[in-house]
């Protein structure tokens, strides 16, 4: 019989497929204009409480439709990005390499996973917002992070 596929192995299976960038190449690509689709794929509260300015929020459970035209929850923007690079964003860099090979799948062809996710971003002092726009200090945006990880890793 073979055993089930845990969660870990998802994640290392998906990381094969979807390029990584680091959260310092980011922040100098986007320094230099480069503008990709900052897609954040976490749940609406999390996304309420801190984010990466000018990231579009998409949550994961509504990954496919947003991505398409025709649904409730098709994103325009989201649609329109088949061809742009996308940097897909969540805590931990899990949940967005999982994203990365649905939208792969459905030809995105430039999907890449921020690395360490938020926790990453902040770490090497990437600005953060929260819902109200206003800026977010390190020990602020780590606290909201970590509030945000007790249901477990992430």
């Amino acid at each position: 019989m073979t055993r089930p596929m845990t969660y870990q192995t998802l994640v290392d299976e998906a990381l094969q497929q979807v390029p990584e960038v680091f959260p310092c190449e980011l922040m100098e690509a986007l320094e230099a204009g480069e503008r990709p689709l900052l897609l954040d794929v976490r749940e609406p509260d999390e996304f309420r409480a801190l984010h990466i300015p000018g990231s579009l929020h998409v949550p994961r459970g509504v990954l496919e439709p947003a991505a398409e035209e025709g649904y409730e929850e098709t994103e325009p923007e989201l649609v329109a990005a088949r061809d742009r690079v996308v940097i897909l964003i969540c805590r931990s860099g899990r949940r967005s390499a999982l994203a990365g090979v649905n939208l792969q799948r459905m030809g995105f062809a430039r999907v890449r996973s921020l690395k360490l996710g938020l926790k990453g971003w902040n770490a090497d002092g990437g600005p953060l917002q929260d819902h109200e726009d206003r800026p977010l200090d390190d020990d602020e945006a780590e606290a909201r992070l970590d509030a945000g990880a007790e249901g477990g890793a992430r």
